[in-house]
Formats: structure tokens, sequence, C-alpha cells
């Protein structure tokens, strides 16, 4: 695959995507991204076949596009999220109704800020139950409120799920169930 700096930012950018979450997907650091995009520094070729595989699966994309919208047309209070970073992909209007703000203010950035205690150190303990490798695809958990006004958490039980994403990116799906 032979890319130019300005192809790959154009790819990058019509997927909604920062460098530094490109380069995670890649396996590189985000100031590698930026010399790539700048012509700075070359692709290796491992690293061009991934990037093929990110930017050149549309077949894919559509199911990206299928599963977003059966989260916002869900009933329940749910969101979809970037494994890894957080970022919010998605969310159901009874999920969106529960914050203070607009999903605008959220879509595309971390929520982890905003988790509860519970939230948190469930987040800690996913390395040890295998939850990155895939020997955990669902967990359920009761958490407390997180006291926080502009996107609050009330105290419950939520299901998470692992969801495979087309940019070779695993996403959490979050459900309250009570």
């Amino acid at each position: 695959m032979t890319i130019s700096g300005a192809g790959l930012r154009r790819m990058r950018l019509l997927r909604s995507m920062n460098q530094e979450h490109l380069a995670e997907l890649v396996g590189v650091n985000q100031a590698t991204v930026s010399r790539w995009e700048r012509d700075q520094l070359a692709l290796s070729g491992e690293q061009a076949i991934k990037l093929e595989r990110i930017f050149a699966s549309p077949q894919y994309a559509a199911v990206d596009a299928a599963l977003k919208r059966l989260v916002e047309d869900s009933v329940r209070p749910m969101h979809l999220i970037c494994d890894r970073t957080h970022r919010l992909l998605s969310a159901s209007r009874p999920r969106q109704a529960e914050w203070r703000a607009p999903l605008g203010a959220f879509l595309g950035r971390s929520l982890f800020s905003y988790a509860s205690a519970e939230i948190a150190a469930t987040e800690q303990s996913l390395e040890e139950r295998g939850w990155h490798e895939g020997r955990l695809s669902s967990l359920t958990l009761d958490t407390g409120a997180n006291g926080n006004a502009l996107l609050p958490i009330a105290a419950g039980r939520v299901t998470w799920e692992r969801i495979m994403l087309s940019d070779g990116s695993t996403g959490r799906l979050v459900t309250t169930i009570g």
C-alpha cells in the first residue's frame, strides 16, 4: 500500500479518528502517526498492512453503522465506548436523557473521568480477569453513584459486553440492567 501523508490524514479524519487512536490500533505512538502524515517517516510493510486493514474494510463499516443504529434506537439506557480509550462512540436516547449535556459534548471523548469508584476498580481488575485477551466477553457489576452533575451515574447494575469493531479495535457496550 502506497499512501501519502495527506492521504493517510484524510482517511483518518473521514473515520473521525484522532492520531492517538490510530497509533494505538497500529501499535505505534502518536508522534509516529504525525510524522507519517507530514511525510517525514515511511511506513514499514507491516504498518502499511495494518493501515490497509483499518481503512479498507467498507463491508465491515456497514456493520458498525448498524451497531450504532441499534444502540441509538435502544429503549434501554446503554452506550458504546472504545474498550481501551473509553471514547464514547454512541448512546441510546434513554442514556442521553440521564446526562446534563448534549451527546455532542461527550461523543469522541473519554468517559473514564466520570467513572464511579466501583467502575474504576472493576476497570483496574480487567487485565487479571483476561478481559483484553478475550477470555471474558461479558461482565455484570454493581456500581454506586458518581456524584457528577454533568454526567451522573446512578447506583445500580450494569453489564459490559466486548464487541469487535471494523477498524480492528474492541468496543464495550455498557447497559444499565437495574
